[in-house]
């Protein structure tokens, strides 16, 4: 989470537009592209400045020069994003993302030549002339409690807090993009198989995610909310890459120089932006920290922290500078903002810190929820907000979370590593699970190794064979 920014705003994304087929970009195509670059660089925590930038760009401009959109490979403005989202997209004019995050979960570069392809091929197909725009909002989820409220408390605050480009490509354009991937991995030299084993992978990454947040496995988020690699999924693309194969012969997968490439970098969280740790959240540039109740799983954003404990609530974590000095005026705002309308704030102090906590109920297609917003002035210009939401006259330890609010001290502030990726080498004796005990988590290590590697619990590891951990 950066230091200010309004989450409860909707922030719309990209009009729907579509890449030239012919050599050579249109003037439109160019013009949109350059125009909503620079927004969704900021809007996905940046551009990524490590040297895996680099390397991600250079295999991005071979694929993406594979579908004839362009004349050349630098006419494509390949970009890494410093983003702990599992996503990748492309937009008209030549542009491609991928996030750091997604980029770890691969195994090899071709995962990552067919990725990038799968998203050419969207806009070389003219998929985006062939859908209904979608924006992506900030903020609580508009399924929240599965219920859309008639005060639009819900409904305004809208998303998940991930900064999402949402496509809603239907199921044969998919196909379709899965299609022009192959054919652009096999083009380039690389092994087309590779499209089976990073759609797998997402796949299982998907539901663990899902599984730790407390959502349902079949209404995954992120990458994979657009682009479901189901069992169907990943047995179509693999029968189809192994004609290629059978074609081909054997072909590149540049494993040695793809872990090369990735040793080191940053996982999960910027510590720029805050890093959580179990249910605690810790940034050290504002020097603060809260802690959610047991049972939530926190996600960090540029825009916001999500709190998520599924049936039984949601919050959001969030800030801005304020218009107004006065929290009870603040505070009226930002419910304006969320379409509803609070009680009178009782005005506090947590931790030292001037506060402002107000409720309302409200009645939805779900049922009755509870809203509680709670408004921090954490210094002159900097005011933030935790907005939680929960079944009426269930608390699931809200009061707990909005008292945890405080000040690290500078020790603490010290103390505040982020997760990076290490890629090592098998020693004589290491299993799954010994190597799955050092992963930098505190659960589902297990899930969290082989996912990220591939394989499966029961995996003989060779020796002298390169494997990945995350580590503090």
């Amino acid at each position: 989470m950066r230091k200010f920014s309004l989450a409860l705003l909707p922030l719309a994304l990209l009009a729907s537009a579509s890449a030239a087929q012919a050599p050579g970009f249109s003037a439109t195509d160019k013009q949109l592209g350059a125009q909503e670059h620079p927004k969704l660089i900021a809007q996905f925590g940046g551009a990524y400045r490590g040297p895996q930038a680099e390397y991600v760009r250079t295999v991005g401009q071979r694929i993406a020069a594979q579908s004839g959109m362009a004349t050349r490979p630098t006419d494509y403005t390949v970009t890494l994003l410093n983003s702990n989202d599992n996503n990748a997209f492309a937009i008209p004019g030549g542009y491609v993302y991928i996030t750091r995050q997604l980029l770890a979960l691969m195994n090899d570069e071709a995962e990552l030549a067919f990725v990038m392809g799968h998203e050419v091929g969207h806009v070389a197909a003219r998929h985006s002339q062939k859908r209904q725009q979608r924006s992506a909002l900030s903020g609580l989820g508009a399924a929240l409690l599965g219920a859309v409220t008639g005060s639009d408390i819900i409904g305004r605050v809208a998303g998940t807090g991930a900064q999402l480009y949402t496509l809603g490509f239907s199921r044969d354009q998919e196909r379709q993009a899965d299609s022009l991937g192959v054919r652009y991995l096999t083009s380039s030299g690389y092994d087309p198989m590779a499209s089976g084993d990073i759609l797998a992978s997402l796949g299982a990454q998907t539901a663990l995610e899902a599984r730790l947040a407390g959502r349902s496995a079949s209404a995954p988020a992120t990458w994979l909310s657009t682009h479901p690699a189901n069992g169907e999924r990943v047995a179509r693309i693999r029968k189809e890459a192994s004609t290629f194969t059978a074609r081909a012969g054997a072909r590149a997968t540049n494993r040695d120089r793809f872990l090369d490439a990735i040793d080191g970098m940053p996982y999960d969280d910027d510590p720029a932006e805050g890093v959580i740790t179990g249910t605690s959240f810790r940034h050290p540039a504002l020097a603060m920290a809260f802690e959610a109740p047991q049972g939530f799983a926190l996600q960090n954003s540029p825009a916001a922290v999500m709190g998520n404990a599924g049936a039984n609530g949601r919050f959001e974590f969030s800030g801005g500078k304020p218009d107004t000095a006065d929290l009870t005026a603040y505070s009226a705002a930002l419910w304006q903002k969320a379409g509803a309308t609070g009680g009178t704030p009782r005005l506090t102090r947590i931790n030292g810190i001037d506060a402002a906590i107000s409720t309302t109920r409200a009645n939805t297609k779900g049922g009755a929820v509870d809203a509680t917003l709670a408004v921090y002035r954490w210094a002159p210009d900097a005011y933030y907000h935790i907005l939680a939401i929960a079944p009426a006259g269930r608390d699931p330890g809200y009061d707990q979370l909005i008292n945890s609010l405080r000040r690290l001290t500078p020790a603490e502030v010290r103390g505040i590593r982020g997760r990076r990726v290490q890629v090592l080498t098998v020693k004589r004796g290491d299993t799954v699970q010994s190597l799955a005990e050092r992963m930098a988590y505190t659960d589902d290590r297990l899930a969290r190794f082989t996912i990220l590697n591939g394989i499966e619990a029961n995996t003989r590891l060779v020796p002298g064979s390169r494997i990945k951990l995350i580590v503090q």
